[in-house]
């Protein structure tokens, strides 16, 4: 048995169709997509969750709140939500690369 998790990281050029993969072992299977949005967000952990019964969440720091709380009723209570958030020296640091990327 695998324990099955994804996790979802917001990008401005992402459509979710394309941008993903899965990593896994005998034990473990990971689901990686990329979003836009939080719509493409919701209609992905709906998906997964229904397709693929993944038991955990992970976000990226670009998550809010509000995010967080619309993906845990949309993938139920069942469901393990975690959010990778950095300390503030780290954000400051990926905010800057994220920049020069040109996310913004």
């Amino acid at each position: 048995m695998q324990f099955k998790t994804m996790f979802a990281a917001h990008v401005p050029d992402a459509e979710p169709e394309r941008d993903g993969c899965v990593l896994e072992t005998g034990k473990y299977k990971l689901f990686v997509r990329l979003v836009k949005n939080q719509d493409e967000a919701l209609k992905v952990v709906k998906n997964l969750v229904e397709t693929e019964g993944i038991e955990s969440i992970i976000l990226c720091p670009g998550f809010t709140h509000k995010d967080v709380a619309e993906i845990q009723d949309v993938a139920g209570e069942n469901v393990g939500i975690t959010v990778a958030r950095g300390d503030s020296k780290s954000s400051k640091i990926a905010m800057e690369a994220m920049k020069k990327a040109g996310w913004w």
